[in-house]
């Protein structure tokens, strides 16, 4: 599994029953203690075209925290190699509105 596939709380079969950010099709929110990131890769993106690539496929990421992660933005899968079904997003599309 790559590292924006797996929820906080997964390590642990009674929390993730239990954890009340894990709801099907919703992501753990990036404030969640359990949706930390301590990988090497993880790096915050400040990168203005990185964040707003309309071609990411934001909804494979399952903590909101990889959602702004330099590593996904450019590694992760694009929405162009989903099979089969259209992108979807996920919660609010206009996400980055003010």
């Amino acid at each position: 599994m790559k590292c924006w596939e797996l929820r906080g709380c997964y390590e642990d079969a009674e929390m993730n029953g239990r954890c009340p950010h894990n709801i099907p099709g919703e992501p753990c929110p990036a404030d969640c203690h359990f949706a930390a990131c301590f990988r090497p890769t993880h790096v915050v993106c400040t990168d203005f075209g990185k964040l707003l690539n309309p071609s990411r496929d934001f909804d494979a990421a399952v903590k909101e925290i990889c959602r702004f992660c330099e590593f996904f933005l450019e590694h992760g899968p694009s929405t162009a190699d989903r099979a089969g079904e259209g992108p979807t997003r996920q919660g609010n599309p206009n996400r980055f509105l003010l």
